[in-house]
């Protein structure tokens, strides 16, 4: 995947502690890894945004080993029973966990992660060209893992760079976690330049990541909407940040405003902000939104990337050719990958879906061939009989409500909107009966602490489904 030799002299990785890994270094330490599994094989790889984790990572991926990325913070029962579903023959952790294990034989352990042998009967066989599985942005309830073959990895990581034009001196800080698509598509494309990643575990909110930031000269960063929202709140456009280059968003509709907010901080400070749009299922990006037109297509996700195509359908599956109807965002490119794995079984199974993705996101495109997501094929409900998208009602909240999160959800003609200020909550409720001229019977606030979120920083829908179910 990486030619590691080939940068040997760059420097590959810097994590927040001042500990740096050459390419020289980065290639002799995940060959050791990889001799250490001495096979092909499936491994769990526990993850997080330090060395020993990328490590790995690396070693598996070049070492035709199936890593299966996770959280390292994840709840033990359901690690426990995606262990139990699809037996791997390996765990790869950080060394802290390790007495959680203590029935698994350690065989090699470096930069505070170890590798653990399991003592699983059963190995499943693997597909030959199977790279790595991956959880879906919603599905981390469940045994559910998106199949990545290797060509999907390397595909979509070459198209990064060439859109991004990336390069030898970008030095990217990691915001979002390496398990998650966006998070890992960082590392994938940086590392086939010869990049130096930026480690820390630290969140936007503290003042440590901020430090580090300056003190290493990072020079890109990406996030998802919740990551801009939060940087509008913490004042952002006052920093003083000379290294920063470029600054990405994907992951979810950014609301027009923040978009046009952070397309005008970009201008000013002479910076390049890519709006990006892609899904686990495409290995990760799909499209993007070229910087100069940043402001001109305000609210666009942007146009297919190098080497991929769109298109839209109706519901009867025909082909969408007129401008600013709505329709189905179908995408095509080497980058689509196999299909899903819901147990050890379908590791096994080879291209399902042949190139082609039915996204499920609902988008018109204009006369210029620029493409806008209005909403998810399933985030709609029928209220007193008219289809109101949610997705816009929570881009409606936010325009207008400073300092809140919200989300929006229920079941047809009961909408319940959750906020985090009760003292705004009546009148949020006003706001969208306004908007959409129902009945404010249809609508019920409900106020949370915080509203549920992944690690990535999207909304767990499904997690206020209690409130109304």
């Amino acid at each position: 995947m990486w030619c590691l030799e080939q940068h040997k002299e760059n420097t590959a990785l810097i994590d927040e502690s001042g500990r740096t890994l050459s390419y020289r270094k980065l290639d002799e330490e995940t060959k050791r890894i990889a001799e250490a599994v001495g096979r092909r094989s499936l491994v769990f790889s526990l993850c997080r945004n330090t060395i020993g984790s990328v490590l790995g990572y690396v070693a598996f991926i070049n070492g035709n080993i199936l890593p299966v990325l996770l959280s390292s913070h994840l709840e033990e029962t359901l690690r426990a029973s995606l262990m139990q579903a699809y037996q791997p023959a390996f765990l790869w952790i950080p060394a802290e966990q390790a007495d959680r294990f203590a029935e698994m034989e350690p065989v090699y352990s470096c930069y505070d992660y170890v590798l653990l042998k399991t003592g699983y009967k059963t190995e499943y066989p693997l597909y030959d060209h199977l790279g790595l599985l991956l959880t879906t942005s919603g599905s981390t309830g469940s045994p559910k893992f998106v199949r990545q073959s290797y060509d999907n990895i390397l595909d979509n990581a070459k198209s990064i760079v060439s859109y991004l034009e990336l390069d030898a001196t970008e030095r990217p800080i990691t915001t979002l976690p390496m398990n998650y698509t966006y998070g890992l598509s960082i590392i994938n494309s940086h590392l086939l330049v010869g990049a130096t990643l930026l480690l820390t575990e630290k969140t936007l909110m503290q003042k440590e990541f901020w430090q580090f930031f300056k003190e290493a000269g990072a020079t890109s960063f990406g996030g998802v909407p919740y990551t801009y929202e939060m940087l509008d709140r913490l004042r952002f456009f006052r920093m003083e940040l000379p290294s920063l280059r470029t600054m990405t968003q994907a992951g979810g509709k950014l609301t027009p405003e923040l978009h046009k907010k952070f397309a005008e901080y970009a201008k000013e400070k002479d910076t390049k902000f890519i709006v990006m749009y892609g899904q686990c299922e495409a290995t990760a990006r799909m499209g993007y939104l070229p910087a100069e037109k940043l402001l001109e297509k305000c609210g666009s996700m942007g146009i297919a990337i190098p080497g991929g195509k769109f298109h839209l359908i109706d519901v009867n599956g025909q082909y969408i050719t007129e401008p600013h109807v709505t329709g189905e965002l179908v995408y095509e490119g080497t980058n689509v990958t196999l299909g899903y794995a819901e147990c050890g079984e379908d590791l096994i199974k080879g291209d399902e879906r042949h190139g082609v993705l039915q996204t499920g996101d609902m988008a018109q495109f204009d006369e210029d061939g620029y493409y806008y997501i209005v909403g998810r094929k399933k985030r709609f409900l029928k209220i007193y009989g008219n289809r109101v998208n949610l997705d816009e009602i929570d881009r409606l909240v936010k325009a207008r409500f400073d300092n809140i999160d919200c989300a929006s959800a229920g079941v047809d003609d009961h909408m319940y909107l959750f906020v985090t200020d009760g003292a705004v909550a009546e009148d949020v409720k006003r706001f969208i009966v306004s908007k959409t001229g129902l009945n404010s019977a249809a609508f019920k606030m409900i106020v949370l602490e915080e509203i549920p979120k992944n690690d990535a920083g999207k909304t767990l829908y499904k997690n206020l489904a209690r409130y109304y179910q």
